[in-house]
């Protein structure tokens, strides 16, 4: 449920390609389709359907004529479908933020990375309740003629799976080489796996787990209790005023606390306070560690809506890939074909790698082809935005058909 643009600012720009270099995608575009209507509107798991469905993708490489070498890559909490490249320009799109930033996972996709565009066709949409161009609670209700807000259906993740298999439909696409996601798009491509058996050729999860934790879900208990307790929710229509920006910045500052890890926040900041000097005597704050939580929940206000991430989180509370067994995860594991390769971090306390050692052995007591490796890392659960180079080998390897399980 990551999202690490900013957290070590010096580890990742240093691996950013300029739209003009060779191992870049360069500039890209976001693409819309509409995958439901009043013909074939959307049936959701809470009972309910939804139309229309506007969705918001972007491509990378070229699809083959055969169209049998695309991937697709799943994103996380704040995420969207801008995964790899640049935006000529970001202010026009509305998205000024983006103005000097490529995809959140631009350095692992583009010719030569670990999702190699000279090979792969690879794919990124924007998930169902978002507000990065695919229809969320932001989005307008044709029957009132005003934002959704609260009058938005809850989803799950299935959900969001099923969308983008209209999406992979739609394009001609019958079969992906690869579903692959960090965190919570670890947990979208264990969906794909399971709900689309005969549709993968793999299955890549990182930074994940069969379900969220007790704790993950105390987290996201907490942050939603942030919004809504915002006096300017307004129960979800605050889409004429302000809105619950304080609330949703205490949200954001909780949710980079799990994302970290220990030892990644004391080298980053040590205790050291903001003037320098020592303590300031004052509530405001005095630690570079409160100053850097501030910055990243300003940022964040700015670009993200409050219902959107009520209703992201509540679908990874939802997510339980037991469920398709029953609430057995070894029987529900009978149903994948694919070959998958699990990735933990040692370091992550919000997706356990002991968590991921379970599906590991899930998989294996099936006798699938799984491959697991466990990455010693200091950077907690954004190591999946960061251990750029550990990453790139084990997805290069496995994607072409090596992998061993390890830790």
């Amino acid at each position: 449920m990551s999202d690490a643009l900013n957290v070590l600012p010096n580890e990742r720009r240093k691996r950013f390609d300029g739209p003009g270099e060779p191992s870049s995608v360069g500039y890209v575009y976001p693409r819309k389709i509409r995958l439901a209507d009043e013909k074939n509107p959307l049936p959701l798991e809470c009972g309910k359907e939804i139309r229309p469905v506007d969705v918001e993708y972007e491509v990378y490489g070229e699809l083959n004529e055969n169209k049998d070498n695309a991937i697709l890559i799943l994103h996380a909490l704040s995420g969207d479908a801008h995964a790899a490249g640049w935006y000529h320009d970001a202010e026009k799109l509305g998205r000024p933020w983006l103005a000097k930033r490529p995809g959140w996972w631009d350095n692992m996709i583009g010719p030569g990375k670990a999702f190699d565009t000279k090979k792969y066709c690879v794919i990124c949409s924007n998930i169902l309740g978002g507000c990065y161009g695919t229809t969320g609670p932001s989005s307008i209700d044709p029957a009132t003629g005003r934002p959704y807000g609260l009058r938005f259906p809850v989803v799950t993740v299935g959900d969001w799976v099923r969308l983008q298999e209209r999406l992979i439909s739609s394009l001609g696409i019958q079969r992906l080489v690869s579903v692959a996601g960090g965190s919570l798009g670890g947990q979208q491509a264990l969906e794909w796996a399971l709900a689309y058996p005969d549709r993968v050729d793999s299955a890549i999860i990182i930074a994940s787990t069969a379900w969220l934790s007790d704790q993950g879900l105390a987290f996201n208990a907490v942050a939603r209790k942030a919004i809504t307790s915002d006096p300017c929710f307004l129960d979800g229509d605050y889409y004429e005023s302000a809105g619950p920006e304080q609330g949703l910045a205490v949200a954001r500052m909780l949710g980079h606390i799990t994302y970290l890890s220990e030892i990644s926040m004391q080298r980053k900041f040590g205790r050291r306070f903001c003037n320098g000097n020592g303590p300031g005597f004052q509530l405001e704050a005095d630690f570079e560690v409160e100053g850097y939580l501030r910055h990243q929940a300003k940022s964040f206000v700015e670009r993200f809506d409050a219902n959107s991430y009520l209703y992201i989180t509540k679908a990874a509370d939802y997510f339980d890939a037991s469920a398709w067994g029953g609430g057995d995860l070894d029987k529900a594991c009978q149903r994948i074909k694919s070959r998958i390769l699990l990735v933990s971090f040692s370091s992550d306390w919000l997706y356990l790698p002991e968590h991921m050692k379970k599906l590991a052995l899930a998989l294996g007591r099936n006798r699938k082809h799984v491959s697991y490796a466990n990455i010693q890392s200091t950077y907690g659960h954004d190591a999946f935005l960061l251990e750029v180079d550990k990453l790139t080998l084990l997805v290069r390897n496995f994607l072409e058909g090596g992998g061993q399980t390890g830790e």
